[in-house]
């Protein structure tokens, strides 16, 4: 009997990465905004447990957009790289610098999105060549500039760059000029990042002046950090719940009732869901509710999660046991999936059947 590993060469996966790795293009901006946050989130850890004294100052995460250049940038003031671990967490594909935080600092770490080490090179999607300029928290680092043109090859060298943090920049290809439009990633962030838990800054705010609108020069944030289902019940009042259910659905008639989910045994799951009012010609819409895993958007396809016959319920799942990139396969196989849905399923009947013995009473 024979044994041996399977090789996989670099000159093979950059193909399959640039045109498979995600169907769908847009997730390039999901992807580095999550890295940015990890970054961030990571610095704040470090900061909690006296491994980081410095100031933390301001950790907003800016998407920058250049149309002459044809050029994306996100930037993060989060721990940076030194040249090493650039060799170590992006010139090793797969290799994951969450999955090694998390094992070191599982106790007290803030929340890390990403797992697998790929979510960088879905840039190279969009990308004809990507850069990074970056700069560790460490004392006496010096900043590194990385640059790949899609291919194995790359070039590493001596930066200028004053703070920690990380800069990554896109230069965009010809067949995904799409992405150079101002509206078209208003829409991405909203979409993806509208609950991620670090400012992320897109713009400047305006205002109308002397008849015309005029920019502010104070950075638009985009998201709301601190999302309603992260906060404790008690501390909410039922306009809460009202007022969040507008801002998700702007045209919906008032719920029926709603249910903030908070489980961390034996799953994860944090959430509100919202009973429609039901009416004669009611038509059930399937992607009325939202999955997240760690305040990062996942999907609007929830089926698995939410069994078919509650798909008429709207609001937002929230589970970090549930990955970014999800398969129905997945939903329908992993044991902690089959317990949010029971979970679920109970607490609206739970729900239902109090509002059955009131209404009768």
């Amino acid at each position: 009997m024979q044994q041996g590993k399977i090789n996989v060469t670099s000159e093979n996966i950059f193909p399959i990465i640039k045109k498979f790795l995600y169907s769908d293009h847009e997730i390039f901006l999901r992807e580095l905004i999550s890295n940015a946050v990890d970054a961030t989130q990571k610095l704040k850890t470090l900061a909690s447990v006296g491994e980081f004294k410095g100031d933390l100052g301001d950790l907003t995460i800016r998407l920058k957009l250049d149309k002459e250049a044809k050029t994306i940038t996100v930037s993060d003031s989060g721990v940076g790289m030194t040249a090493e671990e650039i060799d170590k967490y992006i010139n090793q594909i797969a290799f994951s610098g969450a999955e090694e935080f998390l094992e070191k600092y599982k106790d007290q770490t803030n929340a890390i999105i990403g797992h697998f080490g790929l979510g960088f090179y879905s840039s190279f999607m969009v990308s004809s060549k990507v850069e990074i300029v970056t700069k560790s928290f460490k004392e006496d680092s010096s900043a590194i500039r990385w640059a790949c043109e899609g291919s194995p090859d790359f070039s590493i060298e001596e930066a200028t760059r004053e703070q920690r943090g990380t800069d990554i920049i896109l230069h965009i290809n010809n067949d995904s000029e799409e992405f150079l439009d101002e509206f078209r990633l208003n829409e991405m962030l909203k979409k993806y990042c509208r609950f991620l838990p670090i400012p992320i800054a897109f713009g400047t705010e305006k205002e109308w002046k002397d008849g015309k609108e005029v920019e502010t020069g104070k950075d638009k944030i985009i998201n709301e950090t601190n999302p309603l289902w992260t906060r404790k019940p008690a501390d909410l009042k039922d306009e809460d719940y009202s007022n969040f259910y507008s801002d998700l659905y702007p045209a919906a008639q008032d719920p029926l009732f709603n249910i903030h989910l908070n489980v961390d045994y034996p799953f994860n799951l944090t959430g509100i869901l919202y009973f429609p009012r039901i009416k004669s010609n009611f038509d059930i819409q399937k992607n009325k509710i939202q999955l997240y895993s760690n305040q990062v958007y996942v999907t609007d396809s929830v089926e698995g999660i939410v069994p078919e016959f509650l798909t008429l319920l709207h609001g937002v799942i929230d589970s970090p046991d549930i990955p970014l990139n999800v398969s129905r396969s997945y939903l329908q196989s992993d044991s902690n999936v089959k317990k949010i849905s029971s979970h679920i399923t109970k607490k609206v009947a739970d729900r239902l059947q109090d509002i059955f013995k009131e209404n009768r009473e």
